[in-house]
């Protein structure tokens, strides 16, 4: 199988900005580096009805093209069980009833992260899991072996992040996020996965399942954000951050492009962009959107 990059966004709403730039550098990724690129929509929880049809055709105006179907998460349950199983079968897996507020409330280990899971239900004896099965349903977890791990980014260098018993799948049945995009990516031959850099901390706990599962790890590229002028996220509040938002402003989607290409320093066409393409001159810190933008006053 071909190697692959991919774009894989959650079709909870419109694509913003900061979005349609991250797909554009996964793309140029990609193409540059002769792989295949992919689309996967992650909707196992986030899904909102035509979204995915909206984002699809949003990737096409701004000039993506790629290869294969589309995947989607929710049709490939099948897929994430036998991962599962493979793992349980392993010894790699138990039962966790906590709520989250137990969680929050429950001392952690010395230097982990605010959130991280302290290994409350690791240790029942089997009598105590039928008690607690009868209260609520379990969900399950990845018994690690380790409590950091180290990932290299192509931007970022070497990375070191925690690693704690996190979920594989959740209570209510839906396998989790970590668990699915680190199998579909091995299933699709996606050795090269660029995104926000807002997922570099989940990082080190997907390559450390990767190998537990024996897959190849990927390649990673966390891409800088685009932030509003207060250094948050983009939100609908900060205007016309969205194609059919700024074609209402009389902003063309060829205009978005060479727009969102000039702010990584790159030329107004895809086509001459992959041309001079070099992730070694990539910006490193976030992009501040005007906030005066429906973009027309940055044409």
């Amino acid at each position: 199988m071909t190697a692959a990059g991919r774009f894989a966004p959650s079709p909870s709403g419109e694509l913003h900005l900061g979005n349609l730039r991250t797909a554009l550098l996964a793309w140029l990724f990609a193409r540059s580096s002769g792989r295949r690129f992919l689309v996967r929509v992650e909707d196992l929880d986030r899904a909102r009805a035509g979204a995915e049809a909206v984002q699809l055709r949003d990737l096409a105006a701004v000039g993506l093209d790629w290869d294969d179907d589309v995947v989607r998460q929710t049709e490939r349950t099948p897929v994430y069980e036998e991962a599962l199983g493979r793992l349980a079968d392993a010894g790699l897996t138990y039962e966790c009833y906590c709520t989250r507020r137990e969680i929050q409330e429950a001392p952690s280990a010395p230097h982990a992260p605010q959130g991280a899971y302290p290994g409350t239900c690791r240790g029942l004896a089997e009598a105590q899991r039928v008690r607690r099965r009868a209260e609520r349903p379990a969900a399950i977890r990845l018994r690690a072996g380790v409590t950091e791990w180290a990932v290299t980014d192509v931007l970022h260098g070497r990375y070191v992040g925690v690693v704690d018993d996190f979920v594989l799948r959740r209570n209510d049945g839906v396998v989790a996020y970590n668990l699915a995009v680190v199998v579909d990516d091995a299933a699709q031959g996606v050795d090269q996965v660029v995104r926000g850099d807002d997922l570099l901390p989940s990082t080190p706990r997907q390559a450390y399942l990767a190998g537990l599962l024996g897959n190849r790890v990927p390649e990673y590229a966390h891409v800088p954000l685009v932030l509003n002028a207060a250094g948050r996220r983009l939100a609908k509040r900060d205007g016309a951050i969205t194609l059919a938002a700024l074609a209402a402003e009389g902003v063309s989607a060829e205009q978005v492009t060479a727009f969102l290409l000039k702010s990584v320093g790159l030329p107004g066409t895809l086509t001459e962009a992959l041309a001079v393409f070099s992730p070694s001159a990539l910006p490193r810190e976030p992009w501040i959107l005007d906030p005066g933008c429906p973009v027309t006053s940055a044409w």
